[in-house]
């Protein structure tokens, strides 16, 4: 079974040697150009999209609107996404040891938060990379903490911190 990246992982493609991307910076932010209208009663939040060329040569980056998918809550709603705000890779040569980051604004309820799914699809050199889903949260209170004890992202950080304990004893 295919289980999402946890936000703050590195996703490498086996298609383009030496590219990796993540989807890190998941916080609660407002967004440079002020509110959007339609996001009126929603709680907004920033989300980071780095891609990363540890390969040898140059390669032509694009990530856009519509190749970036945010969903929020249980049900994976999505979330409404302020490209006015935003800041994408648009045909950006990612040279050897170099990065370029993508910046999205999105919006969703406060409830919802607490769970965060991105789906990116880069676009390499003019051809599509496979989807790739990162699952995270964010303003996690002590109710919904209490309901997701069970969430992919939970689960990971519990089995970090075990084996940490274990390394230490």
């Amino acid at each position: 079974m295919y289980e999402p990246n946890v936000v703050g992982d590195w996703h490498e493609y086996d298609e383009h040697a030496g590219l990796r991307v993540r989807v890190h910076g998941l916080e609660a932010a407002e967004p440079p150009r002020g509110r959007d209208d339609a996001a009126e009663g929603l709680d907004y939040f920033r989300i980071r999209v780095t891609v990363e060329n540890r390969g040898e040569r140059h390669l032509g980056v694009h990530l856009e609107d519509g190749q970036i998918d945010v969903r929020v809550g249980r049900d994976g709603e999505a979330a409404f996404v302020d490209w006015r705000s935003s800041q994408f890779i648009e045909g950006f040569d990612v040279y050897p040891l170099r990065r370029a980051t993508a910046v999205l604004y999105a919006a969703g309820p406060g409830s919802g938060l607490a769970q965060v799914d991105v789906q990116v699809q880069l676009r390499v050199e003019e051809e599509w990379t496979g989807r790739r889903l990162w699952t995270g949260g964010l303003g996690l209170q002590e109710p919904a903490a209490a309901t997701l004890r069970d969430g992919l992202a939970l689960q990971v950080s519990d089995f970090l911190r075990e084996q940490a304990e274990e390394g230490t004893a």
